[in-house]
């Protein structure tokens, strides 16, 4: 039997796993409540092992273990504060020096990480002129040692054998760019100030590099994985040959880095329709892309048709059909099946697990993806 390390890696490098890694999905806030309210107890921690027992399941979970971790967020963060309190809002800023409008029914903690789906206004952002991107710079020191563990060459040597996987995430460039900036403005900047953005552009490329160069000092995780989020429903959020220009040279440094320092897996998460930004991501070096969002038009079956062994995937199974239940996401799996079964793929919710997918649809379709990646 794999350990789930070997079977993670045998599954995105298209070798042959002994099952492919069950991966159904996780739940925010807001779906962990209404699944208490269907059947699910709060005393359930792993909710997808117990669907999975609630299967029939049988095999060992994967567990895991100490973790080597980077912080690449800003040093010192902004004050997280309510500014003003409207009828039915708050006036909040957050960790990053954001301002923006949410509803009162949250708090300001919700900004902090990802606990549920906040929608928001936003109003000001903190780098809109050079001077404010003067100011930013300095919160961005990769030599701080609070960005690493404590002891990090001998956390790294003891997690050398290792028999779960281990990766390091970073915001990509755009993403990155566009936490400072906002997406408006960062669109603007690249018509209205393009020298601003080349500058933040190769700062944040020489940042998350000195990072990496000092992780692998100490460790070699199994993959390296970005976040984008770089399009909309039917396209990129910047045309492919602005991607080219100002994205595709940072993506490929770090590559270089990743590659030479033996890291197997160079990963890339966007939402989004990503079918024109896939070549790119291969020419960058990146080799597993997701969570591949049905509803916006992705086809991973016209995808591996498409880019073959170059592109692995993670995701890809539509959030609604979950919703839907029954007949419908029995249909869903067996759209995907083929894919499956052709490797490269581990196949799991295309986003976070929405509200709206009952608790006893999550179980049933949990089984039907146990049954269909070889653990029941």
């Amino acid at each position: 039997m794999m350990t789930s390390r070997e079977r993670y890696l045998a599954a995105v490098l298209f070798g042959k796993p002994d099952r492919v890694p069950l991966e159904p999905g996780h739940g925010r806030k807001s779906t962990l409540a209404a699944w208490h309210s269907q059947g699910l107890s709060k005393e359930i921690g792993n909710y997808n092992e117990h669907a999975y027992r609630l299967a029939g399941g049988a095999l060992p979970w994967p567990g895991g273990g100490p973790w080597f971790w980077v912080n690449a967020r800003m040093v010192p963060q902004f004050e997280a504060k309510v500014l003003e309190k409207k009828e039915r809002s708050l006036v909040v800023q957050d960790w990053k020096g954001n301002v923006c409008e949410i509803s009162d029914e949250y708090s300001v903690e919700y900004l902090d990480s990802i606990t549920d789906f906040v929608t928001r206004r936003w109003i000001k952002c903190p780098v809109e002129s050079w001077e404010d991107w003067e100011g930013m710079k300095p919160r961005y020191d990769a030599a701080l040692s609070s960005r690493y563990p404590e002891n990090p060459e001998a956390l790294g040597a003891s997690i050398a054998g290792r028999d779960y996987p281990c990766n390091l995430h970073f915001s990509g460039p755009f993403w990155q760019l566009r936490e400072w900036c906002g997406f408006e403005g960062l669109c603007t900047m690249f018509y209205d100030n393009p020298k601003l953005v080349e500058a933040m552009l190769d700062f944040w490329g020489d940042f998350v590099d000195r990072l990496l160069e000092r992780a692998f000092a100490c460790f070699t995780p199994d993959e390296v994985h970005l976040s984008e989020d770089m399009a909309y429903k039917s396209f990129s959020m910047i045309s492919p040959e602005m991607t080219r220009k100002y994205l595709l040279p940072v993506w490929k440094r770090w590559g270089e880095r990743i590659r030479a320092a033996g890291v197997p897996v160079y990963g890339m998460d966007s939402d989004g329709f990503i079918g024109e930004l896939i070549p790119l991501w291969i020419e960058a070096g990146i080799n597993v892309c997701d969570p591949i969002e049905v509803a916006a038009g992705n086809d991973l079956v016209a995808f591996r048709r498409e880019f073959g062994t170059a592109m692995a995937y993670r995701g890809g199974v539509d959030k609604r059909a979950m919703a839907k239940g029954g007949a419908v996401i029995e249909a869903e799996i067996d759209r995907l099946r083929p894919v499956i079964e052709s490797g490269g793929f581990i196949p799991g919710c295309d986003h976070g697990v929405p509200a709206d997918v009952h608790w006893d649809d999550y179980c049933y379709y949990v089984k039907l993806l146990a049954k269909a990646t070889g653990w029941l």
